[in-house]
This record gives C-alpha cells, sequence and structure tokens, in this order.
C-alpha cells in the first residue's frame, strides 16, 4: 500500500473515531445534566411537601390536641397517650415510638424512605418542642375535627414527599405480608388497641373523641395522597371501538390503549369474533361524561371500570399538589 495513501486512510479513522468519542462524551453528559436536574427538582419538591406536612401536624398537635389533652391513633396515639399519663416530653416520645418503624421501613421499604422518614420525625420532634403555636379553640367537637384534619394534612403531605411521621403504616405494610389481612385491618386493629387503652387509663369520653380524630386524620390523608380527582380505569368493549376511540381522543382529550380480544361466547368449535378493547383512564370528576357519550355511541357496550391509586405520564389531567 502507498504509504502516503495509508497516513491519509489512518487520519481520516482517527478523526472519524475522536469526532464520535466527542459524541458519545457529549450525549452522557447531556444525559447526566438531565439526571441531576430532575433529580434535584424531585429533591426540592419532595422537601417541600415533607416540610408543609411537619409544619401541619405540629399545628393540629399544638393548636388542637396537646393543650386540650386528646389523643389519635397510630404511633402518634401512642406517643399522646404516653404522654398524657407520665412526664416525658412529647418530641422525645415521637422520636422513641417511631424508631422502631424506621428500622423496619429501611429493610421492607428502602434506605431513601428511612432517611427520609428520620429527618422528617426530627423535624416535627423539633418544631412540636420548640415553637409555640397558638390554641386555636377548647370545644370539644372542633378539637377532634379540624385537629384531626391538620395532623391527617401533614402525615399526607409527608407521604407524598416519600416518607412517613406516623409509622403505623410500615408496620401494617409488613404484617400484610405476613398474615392474611390487609393494610387497612391491621391498621383498624392496631387504632382499635390505643383506643382501648385510652378509654381505660383517661376515659371513655376521650377514646371516642379520639376515634373522631382519627377518622377525620384518616380521610385528610386519603384526600392529600389521592385527591378530590381519584382515578379511574376504564376498559371498554363495543363493535363501534373505533367511534369510542375517537370521541375519547378528540372530544375528551384523554389517551387510550388499544388491545385485541376475542368474544369468550359460543359453543364448541365456533370461531370466535375478534374485537379491539379500548383501555383509558380518566378522573372520576370525567366517569358521567364518557358514559353519557359511549350511551350515544353503543348504548350495549360493556363497560368496565376500576380505581386506580396513582398515573404517571400520558394524556391524563394531573392531581393538585403532584
Amino acid at each position: 500500500m502507498n504509504p502516503i495513501f495509508y497516513q491519509i486512510v489512518t487520519k481520516a479513522i482517527e478523526s472519524r473515531i475522536k469526532r464520535k468519542n466527542k459524541f458519545i462524551e457529549k450525549s452522557q453528559l447531556k444525559k447526566e445534566s438531565r439526571l441531576l436536574k430532575v433529580s434535584f427538582r424531585h429533591i426540592l419538591s419532595d422537601t417541600f411537601f415533607i416540610s408543609l406536612g411537619i409544619v401541619l401536624a405540629g399545628f393540629g398537635l399544638k393548636g388542637f390536641l396537646l393543650p386540650n389533652n386528646f389523643i389519635d391513633g397510630g404511633a402518634m396515639g401512642i406517643s399522646l397517650l404516653i404522654s398524657e399519663t407520665t412526664t416525658m416530653s412529647l418530641s422525645v416520645l415521637i422520636l422513641f415510638v417511631n424508631f422502631p418503624f424506621i428500622i423496619l421501613g429501611y429493610s421492607q421499604i428502602g434506605k431513601q424512605f428511612a432517611i427520609k422518614s428520620v429527618l422528617a420525625i426530627i423535624g416535627l420532634a423539633l418544631l412540636v418542642h420548640f415553637v409555640p403555636y397558638p390554641l386555636i379553640t377548647s370545644d370539644k367537637l372542633l378539637i377532634a375535627v379540624f385537629g384531626g384534619f391538620f395532623l391527617g394534612a401533614g402525615i399526607g403531605m409527608a407521604i407524598r414527599g416519600g416518607a412517613v411521621i406516623d409509622g403505623t403504616e410500615v408496620l401494617a405494610i409488613f404484617l400484610s405480608k405476613k398474615t392474611g389481612l390487609t393494610i387497612g385491618d391491621i391498621i383498624l386493629i392496631f387504632n382499635i388497641i390505643i383506643f382501648a387503652f385510652g378509654a381505660y387509663i383517661l376515659s371513655i369520653e376521650v377514646a371516642l373523641y379520639a376515634m373522631l380524630t382519627y377518622l377525620a386524620a384518616a380521610k385528610t390523608v386519603d384526600f392529600v395522597i389521592e385527591g378530590v380527582e381519584e382515578y379511574t380505569g376504564i376498559t371498554i368493549i363495543s363493535d363501534k371501538n373505533e367511534q369510542i376511540r375517537l370521541m375519547i381522543t378528540e372530544e375528551m382529550g384523554r389517551g387510550v390503549t388499544i388491545y385485541s380480544g376475542k368474544g369468550g361466547f359460543g359453543k364448541k368449535g365456533t370461531k370466535l369474533k375478534e374485537i379491539d378493547i379500548i383501555y383509558t383512564v380518566i378522573t372520576r370528576l370525567e366517569i358521567a361524561r364518557l358514559q353519557t357519550e359511549i350511551d350515544k355511541i353503543d348504548e350495549n357496550a360493556f363497560v368496565i371500570k376500576g380505581s386506580i391509586k396513582d398515573t404517571k405520564g400520558g394524556m391524563i389531567k394531573r392531581r393538585p399538589l403532584k
């Protein structure tokens, strides 16, 4: 081979390799930069939700429950019950009672969850100890309802930030895997025990108000986490599937997924009818409109509805505070 030609080819190959390496390095840097931005955005979001949760829970405790000797359910209920019957500080009890749940959460859920929860619980303990919230009311019914509301809002916000300030849910998740009980059943049993001790140690009236506080807190947690616009998955089986698909995508502006299916009704040897099945996710506020539009196209359409806890991506309306 001609030496000059060989050098030219070699230089061209080397130049191409360098350009390719630069392109790969540049792409890698862009990817790393994007990942850092996403991580930073999530950290800010989680920090905001956890901080807001701590403030709201502290307000519920010091503005309503603590000054009026009220208790709640869960780990917070245990802390309040011990605080009412001993001289121990509630701030110390919040850390002490939740510590075993956080250790359990570390093994069951993960390191990141445990770290966030430890920081959230420490933040709540410091806030309860040092921040002087004003006493809002002495009316027992208002205390139970609004104390539970603010405490539940705080717990829900912390959960949205990836942490807990009440570790009962962690224990419930663990026990549900070991037994045939659901998470809700375990939490209910756990709180019945707490309320029974409250009735025995304090009074039946305190225990009854504690149940009301717990119900208010639990409903608020559900509302904060799931929102008013709880998602619903809709499966639609109809001969007029194309018209329904266009209605959902063009008129309602929602995404759909189409998958193939067959009608199962028929005698042996009968060729089963193939059909496209439509699946979409909407908020429950849109269910009535969707059903009306489906009925306009095909009154005999087979519609299956199922509740969905959360979604990510796709053409759906986002929940508030998400």
